[in-house]
């Protein structure tokens, strides 16, 4: 399994779970330093991101692009696949397409979470999925273009009303039409949803794409009281080969969230051998 942790480019997103806020520079800088072996990338929009910078910032510090997720779409413009007006639909569709292109060019998949959105009202849940699934049929499509999948974060219930437990999530994606859109599983979201995390991730196997390496509490993994043996056994069981990626909250500050996770990930990798 790999390292990598997660900058945020959005002001709107000031405050959330993302452990650098200083821009790329500085964010890869810090991760670099602490032995990380990826940066995860929060932009406002693929246009907010600049090749020959990036590019240039991960060959000096010999890091990764882990993924690349489309969450500004949501905190910035409020677009969402299942929103009711059709015109919507078709610019999230649109943004997160373009995110897929930035980050396949680094061989990295983009991330679906907040942008799936919600059914409410007269929208019913048949209906959102509907809408959602031919968006991830598109987009699952689209990333293999770029020799990458394309990932579907369940939320928890606070966060949509769509899927929150991993299974589900799997058992739909299995159906679609696609066999390119696997599952990122975020601890901090199980955590709230699942009775047994390490059995959820055996359950889904191989549609296990990512893993946000995130405490009960959202804090780096040993600030909560996430027991992370049995779900690192459970990983090695179904033989995942990618990312721990931080997303969690920078407590008790940026620093001290990264270097807490370093150490969680060095003890990982005593656990599994690598």
């Amino acid at each position: 399994m790999k390292s990598a942790i997660t900058i945020s480019l959005v002001t709107q997103a000031k405050g959330g779970p993302f452990v650098y806020w200083d821009g790329l520079a500085d964010g890869c800088a810090r991760a670099a330093a602490l032995g990380f072996g990826a940066v995860e990338i929060f932009p406002p929009s693929a246009h907010a991101l600049d090749i020959a910078e990036l590019q240039g910032l991960l060959d000096h510090h010999k890091l990764k692009v882990a993924a690349i997720g489309t969450g500004g779409g949501w905190l910035v413009h409020k677009w969402t696949l299942t929103h009711p007006d059709a015109a919507i639909r078709k610019q999230a569709r649109e943004f997160i397409r373009e995110i897929v292109d930035f980050a396949g060019g680094f061989g990295a998949p983009a991330i679906l979470g907040s942008m799936q959105g919600r059914w409410e009202n007269d929208l019913t849940r048949e209906q959102a999925l509907a809408w959602l699934g031919e968006a991830l049929d598109d987009l699952g499509e689209h990333a293999a273009r770029h020799g990458t999948v394309f990932l579907y974060e369940p939320l928890n219930r606070y966060e949509t009303n769509l899927f929150n437990r991993q299974t589900a999530a799997a058992a739909w994606l299995r159906t679609l039409k696609t066999q390119n859109v696997r599952l990122l599983c975020d601890l901090y979201h199980m955590n709230i949803e699942e009775s047994d995390l390490a059995a959820a991730l055996r359950e889904c196997g191989p549609l296990v794409g990512h893993i946000h390496f995130a405490d009960s509490n959202r804090r780096a993994i040993g600030m909560g009281h996430t027991d992370i043996a049995p779900i690192i056994a459970a990983l090695r069981d179904i033989s995942y080969k990618g990312y721990l990626s931080a997303e969690i909250l920078p407590l008790p500050d940026s620093d001290a969230a990264a270097k807490r996770t370093i150490e969680s990930f060095h003890k990982v990798s005593e656990m599994t051998g690598d």
